[in-house]
């Protein structure tokens, strides 16, 4: 009998029985962004690796661990796109989309991590995506935690997810953080495990986000980015903090979220929920203005989840 070829562990089928449900999401997805003036990009699943590297970080655990990369046929190294961000800012410049022009837009397709397969963790899974281009300011913040809101409002699952915020501050002002984490996980590095003695030069503040339970007082404890920040900084964070309270948008300040991706700065979200095990985040994001210059466009406010 001839062996029958399996899917690769990790990557799912949809059967018919649940490709109802899935529309039905696609469907509310599109009603709530179509309503906020959003208008859907598709871009390649494959791009060049060099675009992940240049945008995401060298030294993060998606471009050191988990990317599908692979040389084709004519020697080039491309990638299974691992995020959605870095693609659509490479298509918005290609084609010319962000020159003097603001642009909301949002995405639907599969991303890829090689990542041990778990409940609720795939090697390829799904993702929806947001970005705007060329609007800076705090109100396209409270907009896209609004259309969030709404989105979980639709379907039905607003009472099972919570916001967490937090700052990076400026490049600058992170630089000078790092430096501080830097001394302070050094006094302490018998208690870090062997990832975090990785990143202790290259990323420390990935240690923050650490969830080995042995390194939780020490984490705890250690200096908050929030005292290095300077008053504009403080100020913008303080500004967002308002804007939520009076639109009836609860929300917990976490210190220690600080997202696995170099290209935030000022605000990141998460919105968590305690229903899904140890996968708690179902939304994510933030500012990264300087991803478009960094990638070659000039400088554009950006941000997105």
């Amino acid at each position: 009998m001839v062996d029958r070829i399996q899917a690769i562990r990790g990557m799912n089928d949809i059967l018919p029985q649940a490709t109802t449900s899935w529309r039905a999401l696609e469907r509310s997805f599109e009603t709530v962004l179509s309503a906020y003036g959003y208008q859907e990009i598709r871009f390649p699943i494959l791009e060049s690796t060099a675009l992940f590297k240049r945008s995401i970080g060298d030294v993060t655990d998606i471009v050191e661990k988990e990317m599908y990369t692979f040389n084709d046929l004519n020697g080039d190294s491309l990638t299974l796109r691992p995020e959605g961000t870095a693609g659509c800012v490479r298509a918005c410049l290609e084609h010319g989309l962000l020159h003097n022009q603001q642009q909301k837009l949002w995405y639907f397709g599969p991303m890829f991590r090689h990542e041990k397969p778990q409940k609720g963790r795939y090697r390829q899974f799904h993702q929806f995506g947001v970005e705007v281009f060329g609007i800076s300011g705090v109100a396209i913040e409270l907009e896209l935690l609004a259309l969030c809101k709404r989105f979980w409002s639709t379907l039905g699952v607003a009472d099972s997810v919570r916001l967490e915020i937090n700052t990076l501050g400026t490049l600058a002002e992170r630089h000078t953080y790092r430096q501080t984490l830097i001394d302070y996980f050094s006094q302490h590095i018998d208690i870090l495990d062997e990832d975090s003695k990785k990143r202790l030069q290259r990323s420390p503040l990935r240690i923050l986000d650490s969830k080995n339970p042995q390194m939780q007082t020490v984490i705890a404890n250690a200096p908050r980015l929030m005292d290095v920040l300077g008053a504009e900084s403080k100020e913008k964070f303080d500004v967002l903090c308002h804007g939520l309270t009076k639109m009836g948008i609860a929300f917990t300040v976490n210190p220690f979220l600080v997202r696995g991706l170099d290209y935030y700065e000022h605000l990141v979200f998460e919105w968590v929920t305690d229903q899904l095990g140890s996968q708690a985040t179902v939304c994510a994001g933030g500012r990264f203005d300087q991803l478009v210059e960094h990638l070659g466009g000039n400088a554009t406010s950006a941000m997105g989840f």
